[in-house]
This record gives structure tokens, C-alpha cells and sequence, in this order.
């Protein structure tokens, strides 16, 4: 019994690593998504703008679903911070895509629901099938 659980401990240096380096990836997304972004999340929802909250989480999970892909896929902690990067590019690329929508920050900064709800959408949803797409 005790050998069992020995052995099955012995896994958690390596999912230390992983979930560490997954959880950097996380926050320096979170970080770069907050400097690129018109308004300042982190104020609007301290501010309780439920927009920005659901915008904001719905960037955070559509960044999370690739890089859990990535986590599972990889070889090597490089291989996965490699594909946590991509993943970073494609759901920071889908922000930019959304600046062509004029007045979404705007509506966003002003608590409208619909707009936070609409960009933590497609913020899911490109994090779908950026995994999706991870399955090399």
C-alpha cells in the first residue's frame, strides 16, 4: 500500500512543473491582454461591472481550454511552453480581431452585458478550436 502511493506521488514533480508553467502562461496572459485592451478589467470590475468580469473570465477560459490542451500534449515542459505561446498569439490575435467592432470596448467599459457576454463567447470558442486544433 505504502509502495503504491510512493509510486504514485512520484508523479508530482512533473505535474508541479506543468502546472506551474501553466499557470505563469495564464497570468502573463492575463497580463498582456490587460495592457492591450482599451479599458482597465481590473478596474471595472472592482468597479462591479459584470461586462467586464464576463469578458475578461471568458478571455481567461478561452486562453485556459488551449493551454490545457497543450499541457496534455506535450513532450517536454519547452513543447508545452511552445504551444502555450501559440495559444497566447491566437486567442490575443481574436482581441485585435474584435477592435474591428467598433464601440465593443466602449459598450463593455459602460456595463453593457450583452457586449461581455458576446466577447467571452467568441473568446470560448476560438479557445475550442485552438485546442482543437492542438492535437498534433
Amino acid at each position: 500500500m505504502l509502495e503504491a502511493l510512493m509510486f504514485s506521488l512520484s508523479g508530482l514533480p512533473a505535474f508541479a512543473a506543468y502546472f506551474g508553467l501553466a499557470a505563469l502562461l495564464l497570468a502573463l496572459f492575463a497580463r498582456i491582454y490587460s495592457w492591450i485592451t482599451p479599458h482597465d478589467e481590473m478596474e471595472l470590475i472592482r468597479a462591479n461591472n459584470a461586462a467586464a468580469a464576463v469578458a475578461f473570465g471568458g478571455a481567461m477560459v478561452g486562453f485556459a481550454l488551449p493551454l490545457a490542451s497543450a499541457v496534455k500534449g506535450a513532450v517536454s515542459l519547452p513543447d508545452m511552453a511552445l504551444w502555450g505561446l501559440v495559444a497566447l498569439l491566437v486567442q490575443l490575435s481574436l482581441f485585435w480581431i474584435l477592435q474591428w467592432m467598433k464601440g465593443l470596448s466602449e459598450r463593455i467599459t459602460q456595463g453593457e452585458i450583452a457586449a461581455g457576454i458576446f466577447a467571452a463567447a467568441l473568446a470560448i470558442a476560438v479557445g475550442l478550436l485552438n485546442a482543437a486544433a492542438m492535437s498534433y
